[in-house]
């Protein structure tokens, strides 16, 4: 397959492009049985200008031709943790399991997370992210004292030097009874709300998680944040914390939005308890992340010389069906959760269709890495292709599903106000003058 050259100025034309129903909101054309159509795409000053149907009778000579290359929209990774990433080398996790990566990050972080540290780590990150087409990243900051007085500052640094590539989102990530102390919670939801965060902690089954839950709310409220929560990432059928965050957003009537992530333990769970928690997380509004890789990474990992038997993810199918808002994401990369990862999200929705079975059909799972989490995240214009929109997108050498999604496709075009990037993968060496003293 021939080579493109798309031109620099952000004025192009491309025929025969192959675009997703789920990604092109308004587009009247003929889509086949996987959602796809082909149709010609008009770049003006770094904005789409029109997408119509592809007419070959019509064809424009100075039209690039992509011959039926799938394009989409640009990535939005609406769950990471970019503070983490890159420190396996100097940390392993030394058995696989949620308890050693806990362990294992802990000590790393009291150890070498200075601000030099987190904003290099960062920064390859995002480096890595931006080559790969992403335009829209939320990350989770670890806020225990004292580290939430380094880290919210390097990610606000970040933030501004990364403007206009890639719109970055930052969750505070606490431990749920560390809402118990009160003066200190209500001083980390005054740094959130300062930094224009989002409000967030993990939920697991305390004794007092509904008082918990509500301070969390009520903080939330007051300072007019979303909020964002890790919720039963375990097999144990005991944990319910989806549930109560359910509960406790309808007892509150909050109007913000509520991303929930992980929520394994809803898989394992008795059928009454799981319909009569996603009928209220239908009514409380909440929407939904499963990170695919990290949680079968992690999840059912056992030591005992048996095989893992299930796949550590949630229930993503039953509340699509609800109207339940859905969105998979990257989660850890090269840290004791997950040993692997490049905040790819291509390779994210390619094992999710595999875990989670996105396939036969494919109906519109393609909006779960662009177009609802861009939602959950308040991004107008983000994860879609529409005329007036941003020339935000990628050209892949795929022509469908199965193309695309058998191979890495690191020769993609990632285009970006109507030009294509000059973004190389960062070399994991420039980190190794960190990972000394490992």
């Amino acid at each position: 397959m021939a080579a493109i050259d798309l031109p620099s100025s952000g004025s192009f034309k491309l025929a025969n492009a192959r675009v997703h129903s789920s990604l092109t909101p308004g587009l009247a054309s003929q889509f086949d049985g996987d959602g796809f159509a082909l149709v010609d795409i008009d770049v003006a000053d770094g904005r789409i200008k029109r997408i119509a149907p592809a007419a070959p009778e019509r064809a424009d000579a100075t039209a690039i031709d992509l011959k039926g290359r799938i394009v989409l929209s640009c990535f939005v990774d609406c769950h990471t943790h970019i503070d983490k990433g890159h420190i396996w080398p100097r940390r392993p996790n030394p058995d696989g399991s949620f308890p050693g990566a806990l362990d294992a990050t802990d000590a790393d972080r009291r150890a070498r997370w200075t601000a030099e540290d987190v904003a290099r780590r960062m920064d390859f990150s995002l480096r890595s992210a931006y080559a790969h087409g992403t335009k829209a990243l939320r990350t989770h900051l670890d806020s225990a004292a004292p580290q939430d007085a380094i880290s919210w500052p390097v990610f606000e640094d970040m933030r501004e030097r990364w403007k206009g590539r890639i719109e970055l989102q930052a969750v505070s990530l606490i431990g749920i009874d560390g809402v118990r102390e009160a003066d200190w919670f209500e001083q980390l939801a005054k740094r959130v709300a300062a930094a224009r965060g989002v409000l967030g902690a993990v939920t697991y089954m305390v004794p007092d998680l509904d008082e918990l839950l509500d301070r969390v709310f009520r903080a939330a409220i007051a300072h007019g944040l979303d909020l964002d929560f890790h919720a039963d990432e375990t097999d144990s059928v005991d944990a319910v914390s989806l549930r109560k965050i359910a509960e406790a957003a309808l007892r509150h009537g909050f109007e913000g939005k509520i991303l929930v992530g992980h929520c394994c333990s809803l898989a394992r769970q008795p059928e009454h308890r799981v319909l009569d928690t996603l009928d209220k997380v239908a009514r409380a509004g909440l929407a939904v992340v499963s990170l695919p890789m990290c949680n079968l990474y992690l999840q059912d990992r056992r030591h005992d010389g048996t095989t893992p038997r299930w796949r550590g993810v949630t229930l993503l199918h039953e509340m699509k069906a609800r109207g339940i808002p859905v969105s998979v994401a990257s989660d850890n990369t090269r840290d004791p959760f997950y040993a692997y990862g490049d905040l790819d999200m291509l390779e994210v929705y390619r094992m999710a269709t595999r875990i989670l079975h996105f396939d036969h059909p494919v109906a519109d799972w393609p909006k779960t890495v662009a177009a609802t989490p861009a939602e959950m995240m308040r991004l107008d214009g983000a994860g879609v292709l529409q005329a007036g929109g941003p020339a935000d997108f990628i050209i892949f050498k795929g022509r469908s599903w199965t193309e695309l999604l058998s191979r890495p496709e690191t020769d993609r075009i990632v285009v970006r106000d109507g030009k294509p990037i000059k973004a190389e993968l960062p070399d994991y060496a420039e980190l190794d003058d960190l990972m000394v003293g490992a």
